[in-house]
């Protein structure tokens, strides 16, 4: 944001984490009733509960902090992902799963958003690479590994990222992931004492294109 930092400003920022707030509860009543939906039961602990409103308010404030009134559209469109990812990280880690609801329609609107950078063609290109690269991974770790490495929500998590962030913000974006999903990794085979424990790899993924996102010019 540019320009004083006034008391307009904190009342802006303060209305629109209100709005996160706001759109954070939608999409837990809305990931409630589509787990529901896939036969899934939807938990009921305090970071399953209160943490999309939580996270979706923080990050909007800090998205309103950094654009503010003078790109409103710009922070509404981007504002409009961060629900998605927000969506993802709290769905995938409450049920290891990525929803074909949620990120087909996500993968749409970015491509379509994308065709207004120049080249028109770089973030469709770059989304479909990095959708083909992570399902080489995934093939590859099934078939080396006799595991499976990475879902293909992870794949389509992947090209969504590569679609919303253009290149080369993609490979920041992964490499960013990469590492926080491997950290986290390690504590949870410590905790568990297993290196076995099952893990999910889309919300480190979403937190790496959340934060590219954020720094996107």
């Amino acid at each position: 944001m540019t320009g004083g930092f006034g008391f307009g400003q904190v009342l802006f920022i303060l209305g629109w984490a209100v709005l996160g707030a706001a759109a954070g509860w939608l999409s837990r009543w809305g990931s409630v009733r589509l787990a529901r939906l896939e036969g899934l039961t939807p938990g009921h602990e305090r970071w399953q509960v209160y943490g999309p409103p939580a996270l979706a308010a923080l990050l909007f404030a800090v998205f309103a902090y950094d654009l503010g009134t003078a790109h409103i559209a710009l922070l509404a469109l981007r504002s409009v992902f961060v629900v998605v990812l927000v969506q993802v990280i709290f769905f995938d880690l409450e049920h290891r799963l990525i929803l074909d609801r949620v990120i087909f329609p996500a993968m749409a609107l970015a491509a379509v958003v994308s065709l207004f950078d120049q080249p028109w063609w770089a973030g469709i290109a770059t989304g479909l690479g990095a959708g083909l690269l992570f399902l080489f991974l995934s093939v590859a770790g099934s078939t080396l590994l006799r595991a499976e490495v990475l879902g293909f929500g992870d794949v389509k998590l992947a090209a969504f990222m590569g679609f919303l962030l253009g290149w080369p913000a993609i490979v920041d974006a992964c490499f960013l992931g990469v590492l926080l999903g491997a950290v986290a990794a390690i504590g949870v085979g410590v905790w568990k004492r297993s290196l076995k424990a099952t893990f999910a790899y889309g919300p480190y993924l979403a937190m790496g294109a959340l934060v590219l996102l954020y720094r996107a010019q």
